[in-house]
């Protein structure tokens, strides 16, 4: 913003100050002839930071100094200031997406199905692991437990993630569908831990006789603190479903949206890049369509149903 300053010639100030005052002499005219604009230049605002989301609950702690790393990598290719915003829980992730608090955001997959179908929350790329887009429902336990599959689980107490989870809630919720059970019916107790590898831990203690978590976190952790992991075993995996995408918000700016997906599927060309690809576990990003979503829809259908039966009767 320009200022523009007014100055009178300093040769009429100076004859103003010296007979102003003396009142022997008549007051002479001052002429407004002679007037210089000089332009101040303020620096100019900064850029709205682009707002960027990775929930705990979606990715193992251990490995957020990666995420840090690719937020440097994207403010330097977009040219612009990113700004970090924790979300401790699903619900407030998909509150700051739909109000336009969050620009963009890493985000489970079941999430993403139920904004994008809510108020048209858009996929911008998905990440490629072991050359595939999908991922997996583990039911854990114990290392030392006799429980060979869920049903053994029942009367147990157990740890289900996050209750907007796909993997951590609705994939078990589905399972137990199929057998004519709820998590109420089934359970002894069951309790939110609200991050997948929170879940691990609580099973590793002994805490939870059981619980469901993310395929792709279980075998991060696996692979860079084994210790945790080998306390715990996999009893059942379930069917693949769409890999957990990167969304951004609704009107968000379709410039800014094409270069982000530009740096996202670029991500895997430059040294730097890779480097953080491999820190994060993942081949590379890649386009992915909604309807790779689609089975989600369909048990989450289902589970409803059976819910609304059980209600009935």
């Amino acid at each position: 913003m320009l200022r523009r300053i007014f100055i009178l010639s300093l040769i009429s100030l100076i004859f103003i100050g010296i007979t102003g005052c003396n009142k022997k002499e008549k007051p002479k005219n001052v002429s407004l002839e002679k007037i210089e604009i000089i332009e101040e230049t303020i620096n100019p605002p900064q850029k709205e930071p682009l707002r960027i989301s990775v929930g705990s609950m979606a990715t193992p702690m251990i490995g957020f100094a990666y995420y840090f790393q690719l937020f440097d990598y994207i403010e330097n290719k977009l040219g612009k200031p990113v700004k970090f915003v924790s979300q401790n829980k699903y619900q407030e992730s998909h509150i700051n997406l739909k109000s336009g608090n969050i620009d963009v955001a890493f985000v489970c997959s079941r999430p993403y199905v139920n904004g994008h179908d809510e108020f048209g929350l858009e996929l911008l790329a998905a990440p490629q692991v072991n050359g595939k887009t999908i991922y997996y429902s583990y039911i854990i336990v114990p290392i030392n437990s006799p429980i060979k599959n869920l049903e053994g689980l029942r009367g147990k107490t157990f740890a289900f993630a996050d209750p907007m989870s796909n993997s951590g809630k609705l994939v078990p919720t589905y399972m137990l569908a199929k057998i004519g059970e709820t998590p109420d019916t089934f359970f002894k107790r069951y309790f939110y831990t609200f991050a997948h590898d929170k879940s691990i831990k609580a099973v590793a203690e002994e805490i939870a006789d059981g619980a469901a978590v993310d395929s792709l976190i279980w075998d991060y952790i696996n692979n860079v603190n084994p210790e945790l992991t080998s306390k715990t075993k996999v009893i059942e995996k379930s069917a693949p479903y769409g890999i957990p995408p990167v969304v951004v918000r609704p009107g968000i700016d379709p410039e800014t949206k094409e270069k982000l997906r530009q740096i996202f599927l670029n991500l895997h060309k430059d040294e730097k890049g890779r480097e953080i690809l491999k820190g994060m576990m993942i081949d590379k990003f890649v386009v992915i369509e909604d309807s790779a979503y689609d089975s989600i829809r369909d048990i989450q259908r289902q589970v409803a149903k059976h819910k609304e039966e059980k209600h009935k009767h």
